[in-house]
């Protein structure tokens, strides 16, 4: 069963996910297809919100948004997890963006996992997005009605 921060998560999203993906993404000519299922067999985690997405530029591929409340040294390996496995299951590339809460002091964030075993290398970028950092006026930019439930 996801964690009620997954169900939120993948809520909020999905009130307005053009916006959703324009801002993590910055591209902003960018329309989402689909929400989809992030659920992945071969591992007992689901990512928060997985979206198939198209752009005239980049075509169309999937941008995974994966929230934590408090980042850990374990998450630039499962991001290359994340994303290795949406790229299998969808057949497409993926833009993945994490998403942090809370700030966690001397702790130095990644945005890059990198690997490098006989020679062989490994590497997965993902956009790191810290909710702390962002201007909180972002949010009230943009009209709210599906949050507050009411119609304009």
């Amino acid at each position: 069963m996801p964690k009620p921060v997954d169900v939120s998560t993948k809520r909020l999203i999905s009130l307005a996910p053009n916006n959703s993906v324009r801002w993590v993404t910055q591209i902003p000519d960018i329309t989402v297809g689909e929400i989809l299922n992030s659920e992945f067999q071969w591992i007992s985690r689901e990512s928060d919100v997985l979206i198939r997405v198209e752009s005239p530029q980049e075509g169309e591929f999937l941008v995974l948004n994966e929230l934590q409340l408090r980042y850990t040294s374990k998450m630039p390996r499962r991001m290359r997890a994340y994303a290795g496995l949406a790229e299998e299951k969808y057949n497409l590339p993926t833009y993945p963006v994490l998403l942090n809460i809370l700030k966690t002091d001397n702790v130095k964030i990644l945005p890059t996992y990198e690997s490098n075993v006989a020679g062989l290398r490994a590497i997965q970028d993902y956009r790191v997005i810290n909710l702390w950092e962002v201007d909180v006026n972002i949010a009230f930019q943009q009209p709210l009605p599906q949050i507050l439930h009411l119609e304009i």
